[in-house]
């Protein structure tokens, strides 16, 4: 059985390091950049991405050069994705052209709510295609969808629309990631596995600070689809605080 140092090695590498902030600058991401760089151990080695917003994906890129963590950019009118569809794709592809290697967008809750399950895969599909070739995370904000019936449906909706990961929450919402959210999420991403043999990620995010909660999310994520899932093509948690308690604990 894997322990929990070596799990907890493999879910640094699994990790959307992540600063979102009103007050980042180019001078602040790129020195949180430099320290994400700092952090990786021979042991444990690098995180898979930095994620900023997207006017700061060209700084990001430009201390990470070299390196092999990629640049993630939120868009489609994050956190609330309340804008027309051809903004969210506008931004979405401005964001590719600065050099984005992923893109985490926001689906659209409003039409989850009003039943427009046409609408929704519309959305994800027009972004998928915005991304080119890039790597879609689609976020769920799981604590805006009232019930798991709906949570499961709007993972399936994402999946259908072409999302490579599905993701739990903003952090931005009401509330974040919980493992209740997730084990529907992965379970979902379970059975489109049986029925298509494609294996859509997971990204856990939102209030992910200590590593005991950060190893419940691949526990479960082992448990669900295998221990070969806990690895950053399939896995990711998003953090901004868990990053560095998480070197403290495997040094």
């Amino acid at each position: 059985m894997v322990n929990d140092i070596d799990l907890s090695r493999r879910v640094f590498s699994c990790i959307d390091n992540t600063t979102l902030h009103a007050t980042d600058t180019d001078t602040t991401v790129e020195a949180f950049c430099r320290h994400t760089l700092e952090l990786q151990g021979e042991a444990y080695g690098p995180v898979a991405a930095v994620c900023v917003y997207p006017r700061f994906v060209a700084a990001a890129k430009r201390v990470l050069a070299g390196s092999d963590i990629r640049v993630a950019s939120v868009a489609g009118a994050f956190p609330h994705g309340q804008l027309p569809l051809e903004l969210k794709v506008a931004e979405v592809q401005y964001a590719v052209a600065q050099g984005a290697d992923e893109v985490d967008m926001v689906l659209s809750r409003g039409l989850m709510l009003e039943g427009d399950v046409d609408g929704v895969v519309r959305e994800v599909k027009a972004m998928k295609q915005a991304c080119q070739g890039r790597t879609l995370k689609v976020i769920l904000e799981t604590c805006e969808l009232p019930s798991p019936a709906l949570i499961a449906q709007a993972s399936q909706l994402a999946i259908d629309g072409g999302a490579d990961f599905i993701k739990t929450s903003t952090g931005k919402g009401s509330a974040g990631a919980t493992l209740e959210a997730a084990e529907t999420m992965l379970r979902v991403i379970d059975e489109n596995v049986k029925k298509t043999s494609k294996k859509v990620g997971f990204k856990a995010a939102g209030g992910i600070s200590e590593p005991a909660e950060a190893l419940a999310y691949a526990q479960l994520a082992k448990k669900i689809l295998g221990d070969d899932y806990v690895k950053n093509q399939t896995f990711r948690i998003g953090a901004s605080r868990l990053t560095d308690c998480l070197v403290t604990f495997l040094t």
